[in-house]
């Protein structure tokens, strides 16, 4: 899909003629990508970056004309279940125009400030800025989506919550390294601005201020997401007890319903005997159930026993492992200390 815009007085305003400025592909197929390489002279690799979600951010120069790949957040979705993405678009500024590749259909600025630009550059720098500021917009997010989850967490017994965590946190590491690419691209833009300052677009002086303050921005997200997911990592462990926890909380429960039901039904089950009681027919009662409750303790104590025998068994031979690995060690060492001799 083709968006055009025409550049004058300062503002941007879409427009369907041919005189226009600002020419936006959004999620191009073949055909317009094979139009945008031969029209405008671009890569094929530099189209294709511009839509690919794995590429990383980059930067170059070829006379006046200036071709960036950068990386923005993605538009969520609820259908996402928490994992914020991001993807890649392609920026190619040439003398007279500006060529912009979306992979998806997004607003190069907040147009609800109606803002104003001197050149096409502006623009530019303008769009970097607003997408440094959707990243601490999405950060924030995900600090209140946590917070929800963690209140779930505390009263779930399911792997859903946990699920949505882990979302989270892989989403951080997308943000990481995408903010990370593009601070190199400032960087490289703001040496490009103090290197020809005064040349090539007026106004540099003013946009290298402008990409010191944005670069400033930059790192302060950076940090920001790199503590939140250093610190969202950290508590995934936690997260993962607290369910455990519920769930061995509810399992005493039941074994706490189960002890005390389990006489009653031992008693109701001894009680209802029929056969036994015909097949002891002519013996007194108490002395055929006195044999009967006497057999049962003999029965437990032997298997209590034998339950016994094997954790014995068992703590022995994990005993005879760990003394035969401690001995092995030390025969390793001893061994590497007389051959380093």
């Amino acid at each position: 899909m083709l968006q055009k815009y025409s550049f004058s007085n300062g503002a941007l305003s879409e427009t369907s003629g041919s005189d226009c400025r600002v020419w936006v592909y959004v999620n191009p197929d073949n055909d317009e990508k094979e139009f945008i390489e031969k029209e405008y002279n671009i890569d094929r690799h530099n189209v294709e970056s511009a839509t690919d979600p794995d590429e990383i951010s980059r930067i170059e120069f070829e006379d006046d004309n200036i071709f960036i790949i950068w990386k923005r957040p993605k538009n969520y979705l609820s259908s996402d279940n928490f994992l914020f993405g991001v993807s890649s678009i392609g920026l190619f500024l040439f003398k007279d125009k500006l060529v912009v590749v979306l992979p998806e259909d997004v607003s190069l600025f907040d147009q609800k400030h109606s803002p104003q630009f001197s050149s096409l550059m502006d623009i530019i720098i303008k769009f970097l800025y607003n997408s440094i500021r959707h990243y601490l917009d999405h950060i924030k997010a995900m600090k209140i989506i946590s917070r929800e989850i963690q209140i779930k967490l505390n009263a779930s017994m399911e792997n859903e919550y946990l699920i949505q965590m882990f979302n989270l946190s892989e989403s951080l590491i997308y943000y990481i390294n995408a903010i990370s690419s593009n601070l190199t691209v400032l960087i490289k833009l703001r040496n490009y601005f103090e290197k020809h300052s005064g040349e090539t677009f007026p106004g540099n002086d003013e946009r290298f201020e402008q990409l010191e303050d944005i670069i400033i921005e930059n790192n302060q997200c950076l940090k920001q997401a790199e503590i939140y997911s250093s610190v969202l990592s950290g508590l995934m462990d936690a997260r993962g007890n607290i369910i455990n926890n519920n769930m061995n909380v509810l399992i005493k429960n039941l074994t706490m319903i189960n002890i005390i039901f389990l006489p009653l039904n031992l008693i109701a089950g001894i009680g209802g005997m029929s056969e036994y009681s015909m097949m002891t027919e002519g013996i007194d009662w108490r002395i055929s159930y006195g044999i009967f409750f006497a057999a049962m303790g003999v029965l437990g104590w032997v298997t209590l026993k034998f339950i016994n025998r094997i954790n014995a068994m068992s703590r022995q031979s994990h005993i005879v492992r760990k003394s035969l690995f401690s001995k092995l060690k030390s025969w390793k060492q001893s061994g590497g200390s007389s051959a380093g001799m």
